[in-house]
């Protein structure tokens, strides 16, 4: 399973930016995220110059594209760094607490300015 989060992030270069993505409707009846997700960016200009940090499982319900989303079903993390003008799709990992356990893939877009 993946996919991309219908939100566009935006930053500047010096910024750091907290998002949140929703995993809601693709979790099974009952499912939700466990563990620590892994995120990593997979677009040019070039890969790994965005630097990711404190990447969790929501603890509480969020509001995400106007949308409240509970507990457990997405993933927080803070992004900086990044070249202006650059684009970047970002890669989130999370793993379920079904039986047997899923990962679920999810990506998001994240466009960074000049300061």
């Amino acid at each position: 399973m993946s996919h991309t989060a219908p939100q566009r992030q935006s930053k500047a270069v010096s910024a750091v930016r907290n998002i949140a993505v929703s995993f809601s409707g693709h979790l099974d009846d009952g499912e939700l995220l466990t563990g620590t997700p892994t995120i990593s960016d997979t677009a040019s200009p070039s890969p790994e110059v965005l630097t990711f940090s404190n990447p969790v499982v929501s603890t509480a319900a969020l509001t995400i594209n106007g949308i409240s989303v509970p507990a457990g079903e997405a993933v927080q993390f803070s992004v900086s760094g990044g070249v202006a003008d650059g684009e970047y799709t970002i890669k989130i990992a999370a793993a379920t607490d079904a039986t047997p356990q899923q990962t679920l893939i999810g990506r998001v877009v994240l466009s960074v300015d000049a300061d």
